[in-house]
């Protein structure tokens, strides 16, 4: 069957001012900097927004002395980032999905926190700086909640024409994450939000699905036993994979898409009809405000562990 675009499109960052920082006063490190890490991209800028922004908000705050990023395909780069700051200590926090490829071997190498055994550490002295490489902000427990706000949030915002908005009892959700053959973790915390989620028994099918890896994105809608399903990309930014492949991988033409991307426009429109089914797509994580919170949280573990 053809495909129909019957609301509104959804993928952008988030709109309007946000909040900085939760409830509660969080603890200030004048004798810090922080350091966002992000992937970036050569091909789309939006990429690296969501770094760049949380990193532009944490500075406003005041809470660290420093506050730079750091990029794979972008300037600064990994192994340049550290040549930004002079605190005496750097907290490092990757702003990734997994702890996978990059997070246990890329930046790990780049930053030089390995041993003389080749093996991640978490703290280095180099020179008169004390490094603590955090956990990556997408293992965060609260990853589960921003996945089911997202789901739930854009069938309540675009419910489309052809029906009520669906209730979660009779719709399918799909969590599409990018995979690796590179690294076996790096599915790993889609799988562990696809399990979580299941315990709940909101949804009654849940399932993980990848660009590199089986399960395959492309397969999901065909496979779906409900009319509605809703697919979260699980993934940091609005950037190549999530405004891009992953519209094309779900059956919108590539000629669309990059009509679409030239005119400014959002990729995917909420719902689209396809093969008989309404197909819901939402923005990633990684723009939510709430990210700020998980990366103070991933400081202070790293502060608490070196204690």
């Amino acid at each position: 069957m053809g495909a129909s675009g019957e609301g509104a499109p959804t993928v952008g960052m988030e709109p309007g001012p946000v909040p900085v920082i939760g409830p509660g006063e969080p603890r200030r490190r004048p004798d810090a900097a922080l350091v966002l890490l992000g992937h970036g991209s050569t091909l789309n800028a939006d990429s690296s927004r969501p770094v760049r922004e949380h990193a532009s908000r944490i500075r406003q705050t005041g809470l660290f002395a420093e506050v730079a990023t750091g990029f794979w395909k972008e300037q600064p780069t990994f192994c340049g980032c550290l040549r930004q700051v002079v605190s005496s200590r750097v907290f490092i926090v990757p702003m990734f999905i997994s702890e996978g490829y990059f997070t246990e071997e890329v930046i790990p190498r780049e930053l030089g926190m390995i041993d003389g055994a080749g093996q991640q550490v978490r703290h280095r002295r180099v020179g008169h700086q004390d490094l603590h490489y955090c956990l990556p902000v997408g293992t965060h427990v609260s990853m589960t909640q921003l996945i089911l706000e997202r789901a739930r949030g854009i069938v309540t915002q675009f419910p489309g024409a052809s029906g009520p908005p669906p209730e979660p009892g009779r719709t399918s959700l799909y969590i599409a994450g990018h995979g690796t053959g590179n690294n076996e973790n790096s599915r790993k915390s889609v799988e562990v939000q696809v399990s979580e989620i299941r315990r709940l028994g909101i949804y009654p099918e849940v399932h993980g699905v990848f660009m590199e890896e089986d399960p395959r994105i492309e397969d999901c809608i065909r496979s779906c036993a409900t009319r509605d399903l809703v697919v979260v990309p699980f993934f940091m930014s609005d950037g190549l994979h999530s405004q891009e492949d992953i519209p094309v991988l779900l059956g919108e033409s590539p000629g669309t898409v990059a009509s679409r991307m030239r005119s400014g426009q959002p990729t995917w429109i909420n719902p689209t009809v396809r093969e008989g089914r309404r197909v819901w797509y939402t923005p990633g994580i990684g723009g939510d405000p709430r990210m700020l919170e998980v990366v103070l949280e991933r400081v202070a573990e790293a502060e608490a562990a070196a204690a």
